[in-house]
C-alpha cells in the first residue's frame, strides 16, 4: 500500500480529491438507483393495481376481464411455474395498494421470465423502446386470486438492470474528476515546485553551498521562503565570521609556536630538544585538528572522482614509510565521487589510532551490493562496549592519564566520523573475536 501512496504533495493532494470525488459519487450513484428502483416499483404497482381493480369490477359485473384490451387475463388456476423466480417487491406492494383501494384480493403470486422476441410487451410502444425492452428487460407475470374464483394475470415489462444510467453516471464522473483534478493538480504543483527548490537549496547549503530561492508560489509559501534566504544569508554571515576568526587564531598560535620550535634548537640537551620538539609538533597537529573540525561544515576542497583503493594504499604507504605495522589487502579499482583530501585524513586518523593502541592495523576495501567500506581493523585492548559510541565526542579520551602517546586528546575519531558523515557515510566500531577492534567507514555508491 505506501508504494502506491504517491510521496509528493501534488500527488498526495489529487489523490485524496479523487478518492473523496469517488465516493461521493459512489454514494450518489447508490443512492440514484435505489431512488429509481424505487420509483420504478412504484409505478408498476400503481398500474396492476389500477388495472387489477378495473378487472375485477368487471369480472364482478359478468362482463369479464376481456375489456380491458386483453392485458388483464382470468384464468381458472394461477399460471406462474414454481420455477419461475418471484418478485416479492412487486407482491407486498401490490398487496398494499390494492388494500388502499379497498380491492379484496386473496394469494398474490409473481414470476420473472425471458422476455421472448414475439412477446405482445415489445408491440406496445415504438421500436426504440422494444430494442431497449428486449436487451434489458424480463416478463413480470403477476396473478391474483379472486374471492370469487379464479385468477386474474397481468403481464409487464421488468427493466433488470440500468446500464444506460452506469455509464451515464460514469461520464458524468470523468467530467466531474477533469473540471475538478485538473485545477486542484495545477494548485498543488504550484504549491510544490517552490517547496522542491526550497528543498534543493537547503540540501545544497548542507553541503557547504549556499543559494539564493526564488520567491514564488501562494503567499504562505512565498513568506517561508523569504524567511529562509533572510536565515541562510545570516548563517552564511556567522560562518564566513567563523572562517575569518578561525584564519586569525590558527595564524596567531602558529607563528609563536615556529619562534619556539627556532628556539628550541639552541637547547643544548639532546634529550630536552627532543622532548620539546615533539610538544611543539603535537601542539601543531591538535591544532590542525581543531581548526579541520571546525571547518568542516565550509570546506574548500570540491568533489572529484577518485580512486578510492588507491586513495586507501597511499595513506598506507605513508604509514610504512614510517615503519608501521600496517597491511591492505589488494583490491580492484572504485571510483566514487568524494573530497580527497579529507578522506585521506579520516583514514589516517583511524589507521593512527590503530597503530597506536593495536601496534599494527589491517586495511581492507570491499565493494558491496550498495555501497563501498574501509575497514580498519587490530589487536588492541578494544573498546568497552558502552563506550563505543562515546569515543566518537569530541575531546573524549579512553586514557585518562596525560600522556599524549596514550591518551592524545580526543579528535582523531570525532573528525574522521565527520569527515565521513559530510559525504554521506559512517563509522561503526565493533570489538573484534579474540582481542581489537575494527572500524568500518561506509561510503554510499
Amino acid at each position: 500500500m505506501r508504494r502506491l501512496w504517491p510521496r509528493s504533495l501534488a500527488g498526495q493532494m489529487t489523490l485524496l480529491i479523487a478518492m473523496s470525488l469517488f465516493v461521493a459519487q459512489a454514494i450518489n450513484f447508490a443512492l440514484l438507483l435505489r431512488e429509481r428502483r424505487q420509483f420504478a416499483l412504484q409505478q408498476v404497482t400503481g398500474q396492476l393495481a389500477a388495472r387489477f381493480a378495473d378487472a375485477g369490477e368487471r369480472a364482478g359485473k359478468g362482463r369479464g376481464p376481456q375489456s380491458d384490451r386483453g392485458r388483464v387475463r382470468l384464468l381458472l388456476a394461477n399460471p406462474i411455474p414454481p420455477a419461475q423466480p418471484p418478485e416479492t417487491a412487486v407482491e407486498a406492494g401490490l398487496r398494499t395498494a390494492l388494500a388502499e383501494a379497498g380491492v379484496p384480493a386473496g394469494r398474490i403470486a409473481s414470476g420473472l421470465s425471458p422476455m421472448a422476441a414475439d412477446s405482445p410487451l415489445l408491440r406496445r410502444g415504438p421500436p426504440g423502446r422494444a430494442r431497449y425492452l428486449r436487451k434489458e428487460a424480463d416478463v413480470l407475470t403477476v396473478a391474483i386470486e379472486r374471492p370469487g374464483g379464479g385468477w386474474l394475470v397481468q403481464q409487464v415489462a421488468w427493466v433488470r438492470r440500468d446500464n444506460w444510467l452506469v455509464w451515464r453516471l460514469g461520464a458524468q464522473t470523468m467530467i466531474l474528476f477533469a473540471i475538478i483534478l485538473l485545477p486542484v493538480l495545477w494548485v498543488a504543483r504550484r504549491i510544490s515546485r517552490p517547496l522542491r527548490d526550497l528543498t534543493r537549496a537547503a540540501e545544497a547549503f548542507g553541503r557547504g553551498e549556499p543559494a539564493v530561492v526564488p520567491v514564488s508560489g501562494p503567499h504562505d509559501v512565498a513568506v517561508l521562503i523569504a524567511a529562509y534566504n533572510r536565515l541562510a544569508e545570516r548563517v552564511t554571515a556567522m560562518l564566513d565570521e567563523k572562517d575569518r576568526m578561525l584564519g586569525a587564531i590558527g595564524h596567531d598560535l602558529r607563528t609563536p609556536l615556529a619562534a619556539l620550535r627556532v628556539r628550541v634548537e639552541s637547547v643544548e640537551d639532546e634529550a630536552d630538544r627532543a622532548r620539546m620538539a615533539d610538544t611543539i609538533e603535537e601542539m601543531n597537529r591538535t591544532l590542525d585538528d581543531i581548526l579541520s573540525l571546525a571547518r568542516l561544515g565550509r570546506p574548500s576542497e570540491a568533489p572529484v572522482e577518485v580512486d578510492l583503493a588507491a586513495l586507501v594504499d597511499a595513506v598506507v604507504e605513508d604509514f610504512r614509510d614510517l615503519g608501521r605495522s600496517v597491511e591492505m589487502a589488494e583490491v580492484a579499482r572504485l571510483t566514487l565521487r568524494l573530497r580527497p583530501n579529507l578522506m585521506r585524513r579520516a583514514v589516517r586518523n583511524l589507521i593512527e589510532n590503530a597503530v597506536k593502541h593495536g601496534g599494527g592495523a589491517e586495511v581492507m576495501v570491499e565493494a558491496r551490493p550498495a555501497a563501498v567500506a574501509i575497514v580498519v581493523a587490530d589487536r588492541g585492548p578494544g573498546i568497552p562496549v558502552d563506550r563505543l559510541q562515546l569515543v566518537f565526542e569530541p575531546f573524549t579520551r579512553l586514557e585518562t592519564s596525560r600522556n599524549r602517546d596514550t591518551g592524545g586528546i580526543g579528535l582523531g575519531l570525532a573528525l574522521a566520523r565527520a569527515i565521513v558523515r559530510e559525504a554521506g557515510g559512517d563509522i561503526a566500531l565493533v570489538n573484534r573475536e579474540g582481542g581489537g577492534l575494527t572500524a568500518t567507514i561506509t561510503l554510499p555508491r
